[in-house]
């Protein structure tokens, strides 16, 4: 069931982390953009679209959509192959025909199949992505691009051994920048009185004292100073007919060819996949724990591509590093996402010679802290206590999701937890029991003996689909293994919708559960140590519960 939002309830904070992710995306999509092949403002484009277009369309309040580093190979082949630019747009234009095609097939269901640890292990690998890739530009050394995800560089060189080159090549300004950047980035978040400056976001800040810095050491000409070459560079249209050269339309004459719908196929499955493994983290990272309707996000995500393709922009997927940017900035709603694209918009086309100021190495320093709280070491413990059932596919995905790519990584993970739970489900069965109910009826849900990542989906919807004040009674009776994906879905319900919605949730053979709802300070909570107990123990014994509304 999903609740209606007023999206200017937290316009205060959504405004605030809104130009926090304007910060991230701006060099993303030009460097993405660069990678690809194609026209610069293509980037730009799609990022405005994806952060408008997407963002009112999408129900996910986290993630936040642009062009796509995952897909640079692609389309960098294909601009390549056709000769023309507006040709691969066609492709574009069929990419997002498909994946609405996808929506109203309810293809988006696929992602409620993604095991919680190989999620993790991709956020993890993506946050030591980043770490790899922008502490270069952190130092001032940027022969790579912005927005490169890929081991193996263009050069031949790979993320670790790029890092030593970065020894022979450090200008000592972008150093300094980046260290009072840094300084400022943690501050903002440990100093309680700037704590409280919600409206205005440690990085804007950063940025702003980064731009003054450098254009103090320009004019007082102190070798300090950074070049050009180590700055944001965003074309700067100079007349109204280069403000008309940038809309570039599909070459809708190349329809019959069949290398355009190859590339288009290929373009929608690749995008839709990456979207959904997004969401499904996004919807991790949410500290509300609302749930995306992913069917509606492929639709959302169709109708983006349909409209970037007809503008001249690149393709785009919901992007993790800049979900990761939103939720850490503080994002309450989805408008966090609208404004990011509409400061994309004003700001590329008013004021684009200072956004040309800004260096590099501060929007690095801004990154590699969100790289660290995407992969910082409470993570790893976490899953580690958890056993080799959830650790090796967590640290698998982690390790191919880096030495790889995001695809790759995830799709080994998915094998061996596939494995995993087919070799503990070799002489297990497994029923779900979900029953009819009406108005003021208790609704009872009972969980079979082995429940699995696999059962997550239907025990997802049907907790989604109880009605407000309303009694829920989940027996786990005759369960002797329950999956930390499905214990986590059913504490998420009871700790956060069964409150906001007035439902009474009775837990019959979880015993620690049923322990704490017996103390009187409880407040209907019940915490995660004790679910991860009860999983541990593989064998939840039976008790008799009085169910007592």
């Amino acid at each position: 069931m999903t609740k209606k939002i007023n999206l200017f309830a937290s316009l205060k904070s959504d405004f605030a982390s809104g130009l926090v992710v304007f910060l991230v995306a701006l060099p993303l999509c030009l460097g993405i953009a660069m990678a690809s092949g194609a026209p610069l403002f293509s980037g730009i484009i799609a990022g405005v679209i994806g952060g408008i277009v997407v963002g009112y369309l999408s129900q996910s309040h986290i993630s936040v959509s642009g062009p796509a580093a995952g897909l640079t190979a692609i389309v960098l082949t294909a601009i390549t192959d056709f000769g023309a630019f507006d040709v691969f747009l066609l492709s574009v234009f069929i990419a997002g025909v498909i994946q609405l095609a996808l929506g109203f097939l309810k293809a988006g269901s696929i992602s409620n199949y993604f095991p919680t640890n190989v999620i993790e292990g991709m956020l993890a690998g993506i946050g030591i992505i980043i770490i790899l890739k922008q502490i270069p530009h952190a130092f001032g050394y940027d022969a790579d691009y912005e927005g490169d995800q890929a081991f193996i560089q263009n050069d031949g060189s790979n993320s670790f051994s790029f890092l030593f080159d970065v020894i022979n090549h450090i200008q000592l300004g972008a150093v300094v920048i980046s260290l009072i950047s840094l300084v400022i980035l943690i501050s903002w978040d440990k100093v309680p009185f700037l704590k409280r400056l919600k409206l205005v976001p440690g990085a804007l800040v950063a940025v702003i004292l980064g731009v003054v810095l450098n254009e103090f050491f320009i004019s007082s000409g102190s070798t300090l100073a950074i070049g050009k070459e180590h700055l944001v560079s965003l074309p700067v249209p100079k007349s109204f007919d280069d403000f008309k050269a940038i809309i570039v339309t599909p070459n809708f004459s190349a329809i019959t060819n069949p290398q355009v719908w190859v590339v288009g196929v290929t373009i929608a499955i690749v995008a839709s996949i990456e979207t959904l493994l997004c969401i499904e983290a996004s919807d991790r990272m949410d500290v509300q724990k609302r749930y995306t309707d992913t069917n509606v996000e492929l639709k959302a995500q169709g109708v983006g591509n349909v409209i970037s393709s007809l503008l001249g922009g690149l393709p785009m997927t919901s992007v993790v590093v800049r979900s990761s940017a939103n939720n850490n900035a503080g994002a309450k709603s989805k408008m966090s996402t609208i404004i990011h694209g509409v400061l994309l918009l004003i700001s590329v086309l008013s004021i684009p010679a200072i956004l040309n100021k800004i260096p590099l190495a501060t929007l690095a320093t801004v990154l590699i802290l969100v790289g660290y709280k995407l992969a910082k070491p409470a993570t790893f413990m976490h899953f580690w206590e958890k056993g080799k059932y959830q650790f090796v596919p967590f640290i698998a995905t982690l390790v191919f999701v880096v030495a790889t790519d995001l695809l790759k990584g995830v799709a080994l993970g998915i094998i061996i937890s596939i494995i995993f739970v087919l070799r503990g489900n070799l002489k297990r069965a497994y029923n779900f029991k979900k029953e009819e109910y009406e108005d003021g009826d208790i609704i009872h849900i009972d969980l079979a003996q082995e429940v699995s990542f696999l059962n997550k989906a239907a025990i997802k919807q049907t907790l989604n689909d109880i009605p407000e004040n309303s009694k829920v009674i989940i027996n786990a009776h005759d369960t002797e293994y329950i999956a930390h994906d499905v214990l986590d879905l059913i504490r998420e319900f009871k700790e956060t919708r069964a409150i906001d919605e007035n439902i009474k949730v009775k837990l019959k053979g979880f015993k620690e559960a049923y322990e704490l709802e017996n103390t009187p300070d409880n407040n209907n909570h019940v915490s995660i140590e004790h679910y991860y107990d009860v999983a541990k123990r593989a064998l939840v014994k039976k008790q008799e519960v009085k169910e007592d509304f």
